[in-house]
């Protein structure tokens, strides 16, 4: 109806100013960091409770599962249910989970916390359909480039904090201050972060099964999806390894690994500029410069098991071939799909942490058998499959 237009129209003016776009960067930021404060933590963590690297990996992949099942359950409820609700429930379970996590006096104790964990950080992929949502088809790409130069920033951005916090504190404390860090983020977007209307107004069962139908029949979306688990899965091995190799080969401990987040973030920044290009530049150009990208990195990264300048330059390229891929995707499937934003990107985020998953396992793996250089051997396999299926699948 007019009225409904209307007020739409109205809505999109008052909320996507720039305050409201900032506070949706900054809060996917801090949410999404609850994934990955664990990361350079987990040589103290094995330490703590007596256990192999392995063994404790599975602090990692277990909290990337529970953000994939977050995604598929909790994401979709955006076009059902209001914003509001959703964060409420949600980030008391988060808080709770945080506080279990830094009690916890078992191995078996802190992998469930962190899969709950997790499964309540998955919130962040609620504000990007929101900020494509509310813009228009010129500054859709600036607007998901801010936001997810926010979410990319807090990724890499955890991994410096916690790496300090857990040498000079140890690693318990990481997970009290992140509870604290929630419960005031909570009260800043109660009062701050616009009330954004449901559309759907079918039952949950059939929202869910409207996946089914948008995987089935969007071709782009699957390649999407294809696309950035595959890139993600080699950053996560990355990440998930690297902790070990410092130990390794050069002797440092947690706060050195963690301060690599510090390039990651540079590199992150870039994704602003990706998005403001992206309007100019075509879909496939973009895909194909990041996927070289990773590609590169990777070779340089097989060669840098005892250089720290080879890790620098690696983890920089990685990060920015990562995120030209990851933004484009989105671009992609937010402007086919435009009923079903949450859907669609709970769609491709499953995938898209399906293969962070993965590439935790497979990144244990690879470095339990063949150190650094399976690692990186694992990110070039994996970079060259984005450019096979790329190249073999794409539709212009």
């Amino acid at each position: 109806s007019f009225l409904f237009f209307f007020l739409k129209h109205t809505m999109k003016q008052v909320t996507l100013s720039n305050q409201v776009l900032y506070l949706l960067s900054i809060s996917a930021g801090l949410v999404v960091a609850n994934l990955y404060y664990n990361q350079p933590l987990l040589h103290q963590i094995a330490v703590s409770f007596k256990v192999t690297e392995a063994e404790v990996s599975n602090v990692a992949l277990f909290t990337q599962l529970g953000y994939a099942l977050g995604l598929l359950f909790i994401i979709p409820l955006g076009d059902k249910v209001s914003n509001k609700k959703i964060l409420r429930l949600d980030f008391l379970i988060m808080v709770l989970s945080l506080i279990a996590a830094g009690f916890a006096n078992s191995l078996f104790i802190l992998i469930v916390s962190s899969f709950f964990v997790g499964f309540t950080s998955a919130i962040p992929q609620l504000f990007v359909p929101m900020a494509a949502q509310l813009s228009d088809d010129k500054n859709r790409g600036r607007a998901i480039g801010i936001v997810m130069s926010g979410l990319l920033i807090g990724i890499l951005g955890s991994r410096v904090i916690s790496g300090f916090v857990g040498e000079q504190f140890g690693w318990r404390v990481m997970f009290y201050a992140a509870a604290v860090m929630m419960v005031l983020l909570y009260i800043l977007l109660k009062y701050k972060l616009p009330t954004i209307a449901p559309v759907f107004k079918g039952s949950y069962a059939s929202l869910m099964k409207s996946l089914y139908h948008y995987f089935k029949t969007d071709g782009s979306l699957r390649l999407a999806t294809l696309r950035g688990g595959l890139a993600f899965a080699g950053l996560s091995a990355f990440w998930t390894t690297l902790v070990f190799l410092m130990q390794d080969s050069f002797g440092y401990g947690s706060a050195i690994t963690g301060a690599f987040g510090i390039l990651g973030i540079v590199g992150a920044l870039g994704a602003t500029f990706v998005g403001k290009i992206s309007g100019n530049i075509s879909n496939h150009s973009i895909i194909l410069v990041g996927t070289l990208l990773l590609i590169l990195s990777w070779s340089i990264l097989l060669f840098s098991g005892t250089s720290l300048i080879g890790l620098m330059i690696g983890v920089l390229l990685v990060d920015l071939g990562l995120q030209s891929l990851h933004i484009t995707n989105q671009k992609i499937i937010f402007s086919k799909n435009p009923e079903a934003r949450n859907r669609v990107n709970t769609i491709y985020m499953v995938g898209f942490f399906i293969g962070g998953a993965f590439g935790t396992v497979a990144g244990a793996m690879a470095w339990g058998h063949y150190k650094w250089i399976g690692v990186s051997a694992l990110g070039i396999v994996l970079s060259v499959l984005i450019l096979i299926a790329h190249l073999s699948f794409r539709k212009e």
